[in-house]
C-alpha cells in the first residue's frame, strides 16, 4: 500500500493518489486506487480508513463504521424502517461520535451523550418523550452490538450505562363505544372522513393499511376485507408496500352494517378502478379531523393510533380472547394483545360475586 504524488493530466495541478491491495469477502486479493486528493495528509487519512474498513479494524472512525453498519443491514429491512433508522442515527448519534474511533468510545462518552439528549428542550420547554429517548438508545446499542458480533469489538460500551427513557408509552387512551358514536356523528358532514373512521374503529386496522385500501380489497358477497399492503410517504414519495409484519396479511370479517356503508361509499366515488386507492387523504388530514371531531363532540382527544386500541378494547369487553383478537388485528404475538387487557374496567368484583354465589350454592346443597 502506498500514497503517491499523481501527475495524471486528468487533474489540474499536483494531486495525490492512493494505491493499495485488500481481500474481499471471498478472500480474493484485489487492488484499490483513488485519485484526486489535494494533500498527502488527506490521501493518508483515506488510506488508513480504507484499510481499517476492509480489515475489520476497530480503530476505524465511528462515522465510517456507521456507513458499514447501514450497508450491512439495509438489504434486511423494509425501506420505511431503514429510513427511520437512518434519520435517528444521522440526527442523534452520528454528529456526537463521528470523529471518535470505534474502539475509543467508552461508557463515559455514552453517559455524556445521554445527558446531552436528556437536556434538549424545545421552545415550549419540552424534552424528547421517554419512548423516543429509548428508541435512540436502542439504536446506539444495535450499532455497538453489530460491531461486537461481526467486527470483533471486544465489548459493547453501552452495557455499563442505564438505558435512557422508557420502553412503554404513557397509559393507552381509547374511546368507549358511546364516545366514538358521538365523534362519528360529527364526521358525517364529510363522507370521506366518516367512512375512514368507521373502518378504523370497527376493524382496528392500522392507518397505513386504511390508506392503501382499494375497491378490490372488499368482498361484499362474503362480507370480508383483505389486508395485504400499507401506504406510506417516504422522503416525499407516496409508496404502497407490504404490510408491517407477516401476520398483518389477513382477511377480516365485516359486520353487515359496515358492508352496507362501504358499498354506499364506493358507489359515490367517481371513476375509481379496482386497484385505485379509495381513501385519497393523508395521515395529517385524519389527525386534523380527529382534532375537529373530538372538540365538536365533547370527547377527549386521542391519537389516531388509539382508534386501534379502542377497537381492541371493545372486543375485549365483548368477551373475545386474546388469540381471537390478535388474529383480527394482525398482531405478531398474543402478548401484544394482552397489553390492552387493562383498557376496560376490572372484572375482579364480578368474579368475586360469582365465586361467592358458587360457594353459597355448595353450602345450600350441604
Amino acid at each position: 500500500m502506498a500514497v503517491y504524488k499523481d501527475k495524471w493530466n486528468g487533474y489540474k495541478g499536483d494531486t495525490w493518489r492512493v494505491a493499495t491491495y485488500y481481500k474481499d469477502w471471498k478472500g480474493v486479493r484485489r487492488k484499490h486506487e483513488k485519485r484526486g486528493f489535494a494533500t498527502k495528509k488527506e490521501a493518508l487519512a483515506y488510506e488508513r480508513e480504507f484499510v481499517a474498513k476492509t480489515s475489520k479494524n476497530i480503530n476505524m472512525v465511528f462515522d465510517t463504521f456507521i456507513d458499514i453498519y447501514m450497508g450491512d443491514i439495509k438489504p434486511q429491512l423494509k425501506l420505511s424502517t431503514y429510513v427511520t433508522k437512518e434519520n435517528i442515527i444521522n440526527t442523534h448519534i452520528r454528529p456526537y461520535f463521528e470523529n471518535k474511533s470505534l474502539s475509543e468510545i467508552t461508557s463515559t462518552d455514552i453517559l455524556q451523550w445521554q445527558n446531552e439528549l436528556l437536556g434538549v428542550r424545545d421552545d415550549d420547554g419540552k424534552g424528547y418523550s421517554q419512548t423516543y429517548l429509548r428508541t435512540i438508545q436502542n439504536q446506539l446499542n444495535a450499532i455497538m452490538n453489530h460491531a461486537v458480533k461481526y467486527y470483533d469489538l471486544p465489548k459493547n460500551p453501552c452495557i455499563a450505562n442505564k438505558k435512557m427513557g422508557k420502553a412503554k408509552a404513557k397509559e393507552m387512551l381509547f374511546w368507549t363505544r358511546d364516545e366514538y358514536q358521538k365523534f362519528s356523528e360529527e364526521m358525517k358532514r364529510k363522507p370521506i372522513s366518516y367512512y375512514s373512521f368507521q373502518i378504523l374503529y370497527w376493524t382496528g386496522i392500522r392507518c397505513g393499511e386504511l390508506l392503501a385500501l382499494t375497491r378490490a380489497d372488499f368482498d361484499f358477497d362474503n362480507q370480508m376485507l383483505r389486508i395485504n399492503k400499507t401506504f406510506q410517504v417516504i422522503k416525499g414519495e407516496e409508496i404502497v408496500t407490504s404490510p408491517k409484519t407477516e401476520k398483518s396479511n389477513r382477511r377480516i370479517d365485516l359486520p353487515e352494517f359496515l358492508c352496507d356503508e362501504m358499498q354506499d361509499y364506493l358507489a359515490s366515488l367517481y371513476k375509481v378502478d379496482d386497484d385505485s386507492r379509495i381513501f385519497q387523504v393523508t395521515k395529517s388530514y385524519l389527525h386534523h379531523e380527529m382534532d375537529r371531531g373530538s372538540k365538536a363532540a365533547g370527547v377527549k382527544r386521542i391519537r389516531l393510533h388509539d382508534l386501534r386500541h379502542s377497537s381492541c378494547a371493545l372486543l375485549i369487553n365483548l368477551g373475545y380472547s386474546s388469540v381471537q383478537i390478535a388474529e383480527r388485528l394482525g398482531h405478531e404475538s398474543v402478548t401484544i394483545t394482552e397489553r390492552y387487557s387493562h383498557l376496560y374496567p376490572s372484572v375482579q368484583k364480578d368474579m368475586a360475586k360469582k365465586l361467592d354465589s358458587v360457594f353459597k350454592e355448595d353450602e345450600d346443597d350441604d
